[in-house]
């Protein structure tokens, strides 16, 4: 009998089980309600387990079946990996390699990539986007972007695999003529909350009511880097930086590094993760492309 049980029966228990519902599962996998009962139903008996409690009015999981429901996701999981793995080994070589890039991504390493890219792959032409937060993860969620290259979106979405990178590191700076840049040492948590700090905001919902390293109530909002950039040197407020983005205005004396007291030392530093669907791996270019990212 379980030598019988199918892949679709495990993906219609993980539904039912996800979606709360008998009724819920049918509409999410586009089948009648009765179908979706009739399938657990037989997965049941050929188990020789219950999965669900019907007594209810929804049905609920039963120890077996919150056990089971684990192992039907990794068996799933483990398929749907096993499928795109031979859907890229059939393709062969991309005919586009797409990539939606942080905005925060060192653009060395960048360049460095995409010149080897050129070389390595010369007919297979590369579209690149340069987005923040949820901007980068959106198009490779839709399809746009086989690729995405994310550091400043820290939780990501259940449907994309994440590969490390590197670290780009981070400081905290003010224009020389800003009133926090005269402050001797370390800034105390109480003066930076009375001056405007300009953060990055996100042009995607996939953020919506969350912040991240704000440590002000008073906010400027941009949706560009190099806005932000513009406005730290013209003393419109204070901010977080990529210190490649600023090193020279450092060294110029252009911007001032400030030390803010009790800063959490998470956003010392921004992990960058290569992401992409689970159902659409690298292709070789992609791979050799993620590989040149990772050079010094």
């Amino acid at each position: 009998m379980l030598d019988a049980v199918t892949l679709d029966q495990l993906r219609t228990f993980i539904a039912a089980a996800e979606q709360g519902s008998f009724s819920a599962a049918g509409r999410k996998l586009r089948r009648a309600q009765s179908v979706v009962s009739q399938t657990l139903a037989n997965l049941e008996l050929q188990l020789g387990v219950s999965l669900f409690d019907r007594s209810a009015r929804y049905p609920q999981l039963t120890e077996a079946g919150r056990l089971l429901l684990v192992e039907a996701r990794a068996v799933a999981e483990h398929m749907d990996t096993f499928k795109a793995r031979a859907r890229s080994v059939a393709e062969g070589l991309e005919p586009e390699l797409s990539v939606a890039v942080d905005v925060m991504f060192p653009m060395d390493a960048l360049t460095r990539a995409a010149t080897y890219s050129r070389a390595a792959f010369p007919h297979t032409p590369l579209r690149l986007y340069v987005e923040v937060l949820g901007g980068v993860i959106q198009p490779v969620l839709d399809g746009t972007c086989r690729i995405g290259v994310v550091g400043s979106l820290p939780d990501l979405p259940a449907e994309v695999v994440a590969e490390p990178l590197l670290a780009v590191p981070f400081v905290t700076v003010a224009a020389p003529t800003h009133a926090m840049a005269a402050q001797r040492g370390t800034v105390p948590v109480k003066t930076a909350s009375k001056h405007v700090q300009l953060v990055l905001t996100d042009r995607t919902p996939l953020t919506a009511g969350r912040d991240f390293a704000v440590q002000s109530p008073l906010t400027w909002r941009l949706a560009d880097l190099g806005a932000k950039h513009a406005f730290l040197r013209a003393g419109l407020g204070w901010g977080h930086m990529p210190l490649h983005i600023v090193e020279e205005d450092l060294a110029a004396g252009r911007l001032k590094r400030l030390r803010i007291a009790d800063a959490d030392p998470r956003y010392a530093q921004m992990p960058m993760r290569a992401v992409w669907r689970k159902d659409t791996p690298p292709g070789p270019a992609g791979r050799a492309f993620l590989d040149q990212l990772r050079v010094g």
